[in-house]
């Protein structure tokens, strides 16, 4: 893969496993030094695996262990980056979980865990990633941009889900986040945009597409029909924090085969 972001560092929180490690392997490959965030202990072995491989592909990194709903954490896993690295140049806010339930049987504990990931972790984490893109500034020959946020968020952004409120209530602010920083840092150089993945083969969702039952059903929402893979999410994070996408602002980008094209109307509804 061409170096398109050599020199730069970049933090992408939840990416021990799924979308995130993949968006790790993608931008470490395009020559970033990747901060690979992880939640818990639990995780951590997760997040090594993910590092040796970066290494063992030639890249540069460090594995991270931060509850990105935690304000002084995600402070100091922002300094510690600076500390490493210099700077951080991207930050891809893909950290993010499900709690189900039913509307009526939904626990406060499960929205507020939900919507505590999700949604205020990405404004954490946004808030401390735009002071350092502010302190820094652009740097001629590093980036065009003084900084780069993806927000990760799904076709729920759009999409209502039912039996999953707090899921989608989360990713429909994620939306009008994005977009309210993006209008706000614009005429400082900072670009912020998101990635809307659809059906994306991962651990997390394994029941949907495992049995070749449960993948035709899944399809049935796919015009494209293919599940997609993490490497479709990476593709789009490096070309969203290169400078070929620096005309790219406020944008929701949707990384789906189709499934935000109301796949019941293809045959005449």
């Amino acid at each position: 893969m061409e170096k398109k972001l050599s020199g730069q560092t970049a933090i992408i929180t939840g990416a021990s496993s799924g979308i995130g490690a993949g968006v790790a392997k993608s931008l470490a490959a395009a020559g970033a030094n990747v901060v690979i965030n992880y939640p818990v202990a639990g995780a951590k072995a997760g997040a090594e695996a993910v590092l040796e491989e970066v290494i063992g592909a030639g890249g540069n990194g460090v594995a991270y262990c931060c509850d990105v709903s935690s304000e002084a954490e995600v402070k100091k896993m922002f300094a510690d980056t600076v500390s490493f690295f210099g700077t951080v140049d991207i930050l891809v806010n893909n950290a993010g979980l499900q709690r189900d339930a039913a509307f009526e049987t939904m626990t406060l504990e499960q929205w507020n865990f939900v919507l505590g990931v999700n949604l205020t972790g990405q404004f954490l984490c946004s808030r401390e990633a735009i002071r350092e893109f502010l302190r820094r500034g652009v740097e001629p020959g590093r980036s065009r941009a003084a900084g780069k946020i993806i927000q990760m968020s799904s076709v729920h952004e759009v999409i209502p889900w039912a039996g999953h409120a707090n899921y989608a209530a989360s990713k429909g602010g994620v939306m009008l986040l994005m977009k309210s920083l993006a209008q706000e840092f614009a005429s400082r150089k900072i670009r912020i945009n998101s990635i809307c993945p659809g059906a994306i083969q991962t651990p997390i969702n394994r029941q949907a597409w495992e049995t070749p039952e449960a993948l035709q059903e899944l399809l049935t929402l796919i015009p494209y029909q293919r599940i997609g893979n993490v490497e479709d999410i990476g593709n789009v994070a490096v070309w969203l924090a290169s400078d070929e996408s620096d005309y790219v602002n406020g944008a929701s980008i949707f990384v789906d085969g189709g499934m935000t094209l109301y796949p019941g109307f293809t045959t005449n509804g």
